[in-house]
């Protein structure tokens, strides 16, 4: 057996490996909360695509139980960061203090490490505190470190951020900017609960029942199969067909149609596609596939693309959203280049 097939066999081992723990974490999590389904699996997704998300919905929607239950499935640290118009970047990355030593008498300055060094950070309600203090926050989303005194701190791995934006109250609040929002992986909606769903959540959280929650995966794993859905081999097909999709939002390609043009002020950048392919990759593993499919593509593309293009004045004024967008984005753009390969027999294949 060559060093290759050997490195195969245990990748797919690797995601099988995978495709259990997804089974698992989402078994774990429905002990605590009701439905979400597509929630979560976006959440997961983005998660082991090293990516972040943006989860926005009304309050009272399970977003906060959430990500603390994720955090317990996964043995993470978890730090939640309530987000107000008086929190200073200090408060979140840490601040240095001057100490002295008793014995010697000399003084030195020693860094206080804040609510940021975890392994899953709960940004809630990030739009309620002023853009200084949000931009503290995506620096450590980029660059995984912050920097405090002149010096920099690495943060530990796996890190990701986990932000809650309502969408209802706008007095007060400090909407991200575009570029601020590019830095999420998905921009995930949180929606009301169906009326069998909203049933089951009235009788759990109206009586004793403590759901509980058992260890499923731990960091070292979690980076293991991160680097493992790097790996996974996709076909320039779909690599085509995932890039149109950023394409055909840009005002100045001549190849975007006249009635996307009509109701877009910007499109997408090339990190959207990027985050589709990375989020199909993800998605291919968790479903025990070693390979990405044109149906991979097309799950992830509402919540990578929904924040990155900007409906104009016009698109608002019909009440035509992003979402609208993108659905006629994906009846625009032909599924056969992406659906004539979609098994493990890869020509051209590209990591």
């Amino acid at each position: 057996m060559s060093e290759q097939q050997k490195l195969e066999g245990e990748d797919l081992k690797a995601v099988e490996e995978l495709r259990q723990a997804h089974d698992q974490i989402v078994k774990q999590l429905h002990n605590v909360v009701v439905g979400q389904n597509e929630v979560i699996e976006q959440l997961l997704i983005s998660i082991f695509a090293r990516g972040h998300s943006l989860l926005v919905g009304v309050p009272g929607l399970a977003k906060t139980l959430l990500i603390r239950t994720l955090s317990e499935t996964m043995s993470l640290k978890f730090s939640r960061i309530q987000f107000t118009p008086d929190l200073m970047p200090s408060d979140i990355t840490g601040t240095e203090v001057l100490q002295e030593d008793k014995a010697t008498g000399s003084r030195e300055f020693k860094f206080i490490a804040g609510p940021i060094f975890a392994n899953i950070i709960l940004a809630d309600e990030i739009n309620r505190t002023p853009p200084k203090t949000q931009a503290a926050l995506l620096e450590a989303m980029q660059e995984h470190q912050v920097t405090a005194g002149g010096r920099r701190h690495k943060l530990e791995q796996p890190f990701f951020v986990l932000a809650t934006q309502n969408p209802i109250e706008q007095e007060g609040t400090y909407p991200l900017p575009e570029a601020q929002q590019d830095r999420f992986m998905f921009n995930i909606m949180v929606d009301y609960p169906d009326e069998d769903e909203e049933l089951q959540i009235m009788k759990m959280t109206t009586a004793t029942y403590a759901g509980q929650v058992a260890h499923v995966l731990d960091g070292n794993k979690i980076i293991r199969l991160q680097e493992l859905v790097r790996k996974v081999p996709i076909s320039e097909h779909v690599i085509k067909y995932a890039m149109q999709f950023a394409r055909l939002t840009r005002l100045n390609n001549p190849q975007t149609p006249d009635e996307i043009k009509r109701l877009l002020a910007w499109g997408a950048g090339p990190r959207a596609s990027q985050y589709l392919i990375l989020g199909a990759k993800a998605r291919a593993v968790l479903h025990g596939r070693y390979y990405v499919s044109g149906d991979d593509i097309r799950a992830v593309v509402h919540p990578v693309l929904r924040h990155r293009i900007i409906p104009n004045f016009s698109a608002e004024a019909e009440g035509i959203t992003s979402d609208v967008i993108i659905d006629k984005l994906i009846q625009m753009i032909p599924r056969a280049e992406a659906e004539s390969l979609t098994d493990a027999r890869l020509p051209n294949l590209t990591e």
